[in-house]
């Protein structure tokens, strides 16, 4: 007798030939085991998609020449990625801490951008990394997914030229047409051409491996995952510059050598959240493309962010979606932003307390050459979300 013939006496009854004998409460039975396996099938599923390669960020990873002879391969260690990014990070093992690096870089820009918002751009302790909230296609997961994109580009741009990856080195970009004449191209530029082609076979590899009907949910999220990483990319390489050195005797700059350089990550990171404020609600439409919600605003291009749900208001504990809430959030008593107590505390009010807070004071030149402070301690009024 079978574990479920003894669980479900229904299913004990036989005909004379020993075939079972169908009943109502047999077929009722039958569908909640049908039920009930789909909705395990359908958690395991859920559970691996929420992995993310993100999670590379949040983990010391070592490098590849540090691995020894014989000891688990660097690639089968690594949690969160797809099966095509398991296949780059096995042809390039060398470049997997940097795009932990790149994730890390996004994950702290991402941090520091919402750090007055609602929507800090938490983490949690698990794979998905950002959590539930991943899940639905609002502007702050297009955010991430831009922000993150960006990272990869910015990191391996920079090891590339600093002689860390066996694949590249520095920059080949063509010299500038407005530089003058007299100035020398070369240098060791970063090589942002190679750090964005290889951040657009790993981020979007996890995309185009899916295979969704079109024009189902599935399919738009993945279109959404696909613009906005896009979006992050083009946000690094169209924001890199020219950088120029001076030589000549006692700096009277007599000849000029320059060349391609990475603009500061924080730039980066304040142009993407510009884009982010004016992200494009999007829609599938018939031909299973991304179309806007209302047609009269421009279509985004590629430089800008989409999404295709509305946010939740992040004010209030929430795991259905994964909100993490306002309560117990540092609020400006002062200020009529989004870091005020009344809308970062959504009209639930708030608490005031006081505690000590130190700081460098009184700082001093000394010739030569070094400042000095003294630290002072002042009792300061702060104010906490109820």
């Amino acid at each position: 007798m079978s574990p479920q013939q003894s669980t479900f006496p229904a299913l004990k009854r036989r005909t004379m030939d020993n075939r079972p004998v169908r009943t109502k409460r047999t077929g009722a039975i039958r569908h909640l085991l049908l039920a009930a396996a789909f909705l395990v099938c359908s958690s395991q599923l859920l559970m691996v998609d929420a992995n993310s390669w993100w999670s590379l960020g949040l983990t010391p990873m070592q490098r590849p020449e540090m691995y020894i002879i014989g000891a688990q391969p660097l690639c089968s260690q690594l949690s969160g990625l797809s099966q095509g990014q398991r296949k780059l990070c096995q042809l390039y093992q060398d470049h997997m801490t940097y795009i932990g690096d790149g994730a890390k870089t996004g994950i702290k820009e991402c941090q520091y951008q919402f750090r007055q918002r609602r929507w800090n751009c938490s983490t949690v302790d698990n794979t998905s990394v950002f959590g539930r909230v991943m899940q639905i296609g609002s502007r702050e997961t297009a955010f991430t997914y831009a922000i993150s994109a960006a990272g990869v580009v910015n990191a391996v741009s920079r090891a590339c030229r600093e002689g860390e990856l066996s694949t590249c080195g520095c920059s080949r970009a063509a010299r500038p047409r407005d530089l003058p004449r007299d100035w020398l191209w070369g240098g060791c530029g970063d090589n942002v051409h190679y750090g964005y082609r290889f951040a657009r076979e790993f981020v979007d590899a996890r995309e185009r491996e899916k295979n969704y009907p079109r024009g189902s949910p599935e399919h738009a999220r993945m279109l959404m995952n696909l613009h906005n990483n896009e979006a992050g990319r083009q946000a690094v390489y169209n924001l890199a510059n020219v950088a120029c050195k001076c030589h000549g005797v006692s700096g009277s700059c007599s000849l000029k050598t320059c060349w391609l350089q990475l603009a500061d990550f924080r730039r980066v990171g304040e142009f993407l959240k510009e884009k982010y404020d004016s992200a494009a609600a999007m829609r599938v439409g018939r031909k299973g493309k991304l179309e806007l919600l209302d047609k009269r605003f421009n279509p985004p291009t590629t430089q800008d962010m989409v999404y295709i749900d509305p946010s939740p208001d992040y004010c209030l504990r929430n795991e259905t979606t994964g909100s993490l809430g306002t309560q117990g959030r540092l609020c400006n008593k002062t200020s009529e932003g989004m870091d005020g107590c009344e809308l970062m505390c959504c009209g639930r009010g708030y608490d005031q307390f006081k505690t000590y807070k130190h700081e460098r004071c009184h700082c001093k030149f000394h010739w030569c050459c070094y400042v000095k402070c003294k630290r002072c301690t002042t009792l300061v009024d702060q104010f906490v979300c109820k």
